[in-house]
């Protein structure tokens, strides 16, 4: 079998580039694994519950999203948030501490100290750094310089805890939050930025937005769309590059010929496939950590959990937490993830923080979770439904030195022409930014072909 390409790997990111280029009149085949698409976009529907096994939002700020979503047809089934939301809690002094959506949410509550927040809002004095020689900085370390230590440990702490499951003075800002970098290094402080960037309306929203039967609704439609080109149960052992492009071997699925390939697998699953075809990027891409994580879903009967649920969840310091990096309120954040009565809870563990907790017993880690949902939302007696998922690769770690690996992976085509990455680990787990990502290198690979094509005519019409 010969194909224009063929992508490794069946979720967001992957399919995203398989679809784009089959729009765009490839000849495409996506060889997956699992025996389901979707990769940690895993959507499970049970007793009237609706679990997020990955991620479970969508920005609504994303032009891509919003287009895909149109033209996959899925607007239909688009759930926006819900009106419940109405604050944001982080753990502080062992309870949950509210605090308003309002941009001035921080500024208004006690959750920070007085010199806390005088700190904060002096951020708009502070010089920005002009030597950028002077070496790359973690998240802690720029926002401790921009905003003070009682800001980064109390609110940037908790958020990288959500995003990532990581710690804020292990992960790169570069590379997690490059355009604080790019408000200062434009605007000379990040207030400046954002005050800037609110006047000329390009500012995001923070509005987020699924689908009623849940996140996997996007990789299902889109594996739909793609028809038999989707090859599920198919594990790849090897590739082998030829003058006229790679040949794949699928184990019992045979061998295939492909002019160009895609790998868009976790890191460590591309560095084996890279290591005969490029070692630089093979090296880069085994070089990215994703600490094992586990998703504990819990449901209870309403009256069972005295917190009014009135926002996405909570985060919580790492000097805070107990066992959960952060929690999403389900039931609240959109309609039908929860029947009539009851709520529906999930608790993030491991990941960066604490690897270890993240490989735990299902039983283990439930009876932990719970034990933290009782003292921060009063969640009382047995839960109705009690599921974990383990992720023994979680979300890859953007550590110092992210940008370099990014760079020899981003460049893999130049050293291997026809071989192209993508995924979670370039520019963020987030599935609009999957999404995106995958559609640009489908862009790539069709300039690739398109080349190639347009080499081999002119080779002939001079030979």
């Amino acid at each position: 079998m010969t194909v224009d390409v063929a992508v490794i790997g069946g979720g967001i990111s992957g399919l995203a580039a398989a679809y784009d280029l089959q729009r765009r009149g490839r000849r495409v085949v996506v060889l997956e694994r699992q025996v389901r698409p979707g990769g940690n976009a895993k959507s499970e529907h049970f007793d009237g519950f609706l679990m997020e096994q990955g991620p479970s939002t969508i920005s609504a700020a994303s032009v891509t999203a919003n287009q895909v979503s149109g033209t996959l047809g899925l607007d239909g089934q688009r759930c926006d948030l819900g009106d419940g939301v109405r604050r944001r809690y982080l753990v502080g002094g062992g309870s949950l501490q509210g605090i308003s959506v309002h941009p001035l949410g921080f500024f208004l509550s006690n959750y920070l100290s007085v010199m806390d927040r005088a700190r904060m809002m002096a951020e708009i004095t502070i010089p920005g750094r002009k030597d950028t020689l002077t070496g790359e900085e973690s998240i802690a370390e720029f926002c401790t310089r921009r905003f003070g230590r009682g800001f980064t440990e109390r609110v940037m702490d908790p958020l990288v805890g959500g995003l990532y499951g990581g710690r804020a003075r292990d992960l790169s800002v570069d590379a997690v939050f490059p355009k604080l970098i790019e408000m200062e290094q434009r605007y000379g402080s990040v207030a400046r930025g954002i005050l800037a960037l609110r006047r000329t309306a390009k500012m995001p929203g923070r509005r987020l937005f699924s689908w009623n039967q849940g996140v996997e609704t996007l990789p299902h439609a889109l594996a739909t769309s793609l028809g038999d080109a989707v090859r599920l149960g198919v594990t790849v052992r090897r590739i082998k590059r030829h003058t006229d492009g790679f040949t794949i071997d699928a184990g019992q699925a045979g061998n295939l010929h492909a002019r160009s390939v895609v790998i868009a697998t976790q890191p460590h699953v591309a560095s084996d496939f890279l290591v005969d075809v490029d070692a630089v990027a093979a090296e880069a891409a085994a070089a990215i950590d994703a600490p094992p994580l586990a998703v504990v879903y819990l449901g209870f009967q309403r009256n069972q959990v005295d917190h009014p649920l009135d926002g996405l969840g909570y985060l919580a310091a790492e000097a805070d937490s107990k066992y959960v990096n952060g929690a999403h309120f389900n039931s609240t954040m959109f309609p039908g993830r929860a029947p009539e009565g009851y709520v529906a809870l999930t608790g993030y563990v491991g990941g960066g923080r604490q690897p270890e907790l993240g490989c735990l017993p299902e039983r283990d880690l439930i009876d932990l979770v719970r034990e933290e949902f009782r003292d921060l939302l009063g969640a009382k007696g047995e839960p109705a439904v009690a599921k974990v998922r383990h992720w023994p690769q979680g979300i890859p770690q953007y550590r110092l030195g992210h940008g370099d690996k990014v760079a020899a992976l981003a460049t893999t085509s130049d050293r291997s022409p026809g071989l192209f990455l993508t995924g979670n680990y370039f520019q963020g787990p987030a599935v609009a930014t999957c999404l995106e990502l995958g559609l640009d290198t489908a862009s790539d690979v069709d300039g690739y072909l398109t080349n190639e094509s347009n080499t081999e005519r002119n080779d002939a019409a001079f030979g």
